[in-house]
């Protein structure tokens, strides 16, 4: 971990082990197509063997309060951050623009802000990063991890067709 001061602004830069993120991906049992770049990783995950979706559902439903309220994790589903961390998701589609129900695509920013915290006040490190990413892989296989509002991250479990009790 790095510090960058430019103009007033002031960075911490995570220096990022690309072998130790596929790692975590594979423990956590996905496959894995890693891009390092300057400002951010990315990652393709794919959990090839899972028979049902990844656990990612409509926090805003009421029928999914079940999953609501045993996530650790929530999405906004408008910008794809995942929220008190430096990780953003999208879903990954087919040809015809639907979300294939067992891929996502993750981009962890390596640039964040000097003051940046992760849940409970916890300061960033590159370990903390590891420790989150791997949390967050094994919630969307166990326990949920909720989108909220948004259409630009759609859920890809429980019940996702518009049209239900507020619509």
């Amino acid at each position: 971990m790095q510090y960058l001061q430019a103009g007033r602004h002031k960075l911490v830069l995570l220096e990022l082990d690309g072998e130790f993120l596929e790692n975590i991906a594979r423990q956590a049992g996905f496959e894995l197509r890693l891009q390092d770049n300057t400002r951010n990783v990315l990652l393709d995950l794919k959990a090839a063997e899972r028979q049902a979706p990844l656990l990612l559902f409509d926090a805003a439903d009421p029928q999914n309060l079940g999953w609501f309220s045993r996530c650790q994790f929530y999405v906004d589903g408008s910008n794809g951050s995942i929220l008190q961390t430096p990780i953003e998701m999208a879903n990954q589609t087919d040809p015809r623009g639907r979300p294939l129900p067992h891929s996502i695509r993750l981009q962890i920013n390596k640039e964040l802000p000097v003051d940046f915290k992760l849940p409970g006040k916890t300061p960033v490190s590159e370990q903390m990063v590891y420790t989150v990413l791997y949390n967050f892989l094994n919630a969307l296989l166990n326990t949920g991890v909720g989108v909220c509002g948004g259409t630009v991250v759609r859920p890809l479990t429980g019940r996702m067709e518009p049209g239900g009790p507020r619509g």
